[in-house]
C-alpha cells in the first residue's frame, strides 16, 4: 500500500461503521466513508467533540451538522500549503492520501536535471499541480469546474508559487486533450483523477470503467518522446489495482521502457495502526 505518512497538520484519528475521525489543522471532522466497513467501538474522546459532522441525507445529499468551523483555513504539508473548506458533498478540498503520489512524482522532477512540463487533468483543487510546480516543473492544469480551478491558484499562491509557470484551463479534458493533439503540444508526465461518474459537457456519460482505457490511451498520444512518468489515480469500488497497472502498462508503458507499479493508496489510523485504504494509484515510471 502507498501510505502517506509524514503529514503533520492532517490526522487521520480514527474509523468506526461507515465514518471517520479526522483533524484538519486542528479542527475535527467526523466525515462518511464507504470504506469503513468495521464497527470497532469508538474509544477516542473526539468523536463527541468534533467541530463538524457530515451527515448524510435520505433524500440525496447532505450538510455539515454542529458546524463550528471557520469558512476556511490552511494547512501545511512539507512545503506546501493548502486552503481547506468544507464543502456540500463530505469534501474540504484536499485529499490528503495523495500525498504519498506528490512525493513520488516530485522527486523524480527534481532529479530529472531538465525541464519538465507537466499535464495535470481532473485537477481539482490541485494539490498534485502545487507540488509538481514546487519541484520545478511547469505545469498545465485541467479541470471542468471553474470554482475548483479558482482554488487551485489560491493553494498555489500559498505555498509562494503564483508566478510559477501553472496554466489554468477550465475545460472537459477529453476535448482538451483532442485539441492538444492536434497542436502538437506534448508533455513529460501526466497526472490523472477522474471521477467515477460524471457527464460531459454535452449530456454525454461518462463512467470509469467503461471510459478510461480509451481516455488512457488518448492521452499517450501527448506523451513527450523522453517521458518522465504517469501517474493514475481511482476512487471506483471494484476497480482493482491489478486491472488499472495492467490497462497502463499495455496503453502506456509498453515501447517506451515504463516501469509501473500499481497498489492501494492508505491512511495510517492512529488509534489503531491500521491503513485505512483510500483508492488505488498505478504509477509508471521510465528509463
Amino acid at each position: 500500500m502507498f501510505v502517506s505518512n509524514l503529514w503533520q497538520d492532517y490526522r487521520l484519528l480514527d474509523a468506526s461503521d461507515g465514518e471517520r475521525l479526522e483533524s484538519w489543522g486542528g479542527y475535527t471532522l467526523i466525515r462518511p466513508d464507504p470504506q469503513v466497513i468495521w464497527k470497532n467501538e469508538r474509544r477516542h474522546p473526539l468523536w463527541k467533540r468534533a467541530d463538524a459532522d457530515y451527515r448524510r441525507s435520505k433524500s440525496g445529499g447532505g450538510a455539515w451538522s454542529e458546524n463550528s468551523l471557520p469558512a476556511s483555513w490552511t494547512i501545511s504539508y512539507r512545503d506546501l500549503r493548502f486552503c481547506i473548506k468544507p464543502m456540500g458533498f463530505k469534501h474540504t478540498g484536499l485529499f490528503p492520501e495523495q500525498a504519498t503520489n506528490w512525493d513520488w512524482f516530485s522527486e523524480l522532477i527534481a532529479k530529472a536535471n531538465r525541464p519538465i512540463k507537466v499535464l495535470n487533468l481532473f485537477a481539482y483543487t490541485g494539490g498534485a499541480t502545487v507540488a509538481a510546480a514546487k519541484a520545478g516543473a511547469s505545469v498545465c492544469h485541467v479541470d471542468a469546474s471553474k470554482g475548483m480551478v479558482a482554488m487551485a491558484k489560491e493553494n498555489a499562491a500559498l505555498s509562494g508559487l503564483a508566478s510559477a509557470p501553472i496554466r489554468y484551463i477550465v475545460d472537459d479534458c477529453r476535448k482538451f486533450i483532442e485539441r492538444e493533439i492536434r497542436r502538437g503540444n506534448r508533455y513529460d508526465g501526466i497526472i490523472m483523477d477522474p471521477p467515477s461518474y460524471g457527464r460531459g459537457p454535452t449530456g454525454e456519460v461518462w463512467k470509469l470503467e467503461e471510459c478510461i482505457d480509451e481516455f488512457v490511451a488518448l492521452s499517450a498520444k501527448v506523451l513527450s518522446d523522453n517521458p518522465l512518468f504517469f501517474l493514475l489515480n481511482s476512487y471506483t469500488t471494484g476497480l482493482s489495482a491489478s486491472a488499472m497497472q495492467y490497462m497502463v502498462a499495455l496503453r502506456i508503458a509498453q515501447g517506451r521502457g515504463g516501469r509501473c507499479v500499481a497498489d492501494e493508496v492508505g491512511l495510517k489510523i492512529e488509534q489503531t495502526g491500521l491503513c485505512l485504504p483510500c483508492g488505488s494509484s498505478v504509477r509508471c515510471a521510465f528509463n
